[in-house]
């Protein structure tokens, strides 16, 4: 299965949301903490085009938000 990265802020309720969702269905994930990391911020942002949290990068699939079924067609294939 595919380990998804999550990028984050400390105080994104939609991050803790996609978190949860991946602790809940037992997906591994690997989270990215953009509040202090600006080279991790322009990261997120080269692959997403945005300064939104969350985005989930999941094998190269990128979803901005946590949209739940966005999330469980990307973790399907």
């Amino acid at each position: 299965m595919i380990k998804p990265i999550i990028y984050t802020t400390l105080t994104c309720p939609f991050c803790k949301m996609a978190k949860a969702y991946f602790q809940e269905t037992g997906v591994e994930y690997e989270e990215k903490d953009v509040t202090h990391d600006e080279a991790l911020q322009q990261e997120m942002m080269n692959k997403s085009g945005q300064f939104a949290v969350p985005v989930i990068d999941i094998g190269g699939q990128i979803i901005v938000g946590f949209q739940k079924e966005k999330i469980q067609a990307a973790l399907a294939k």
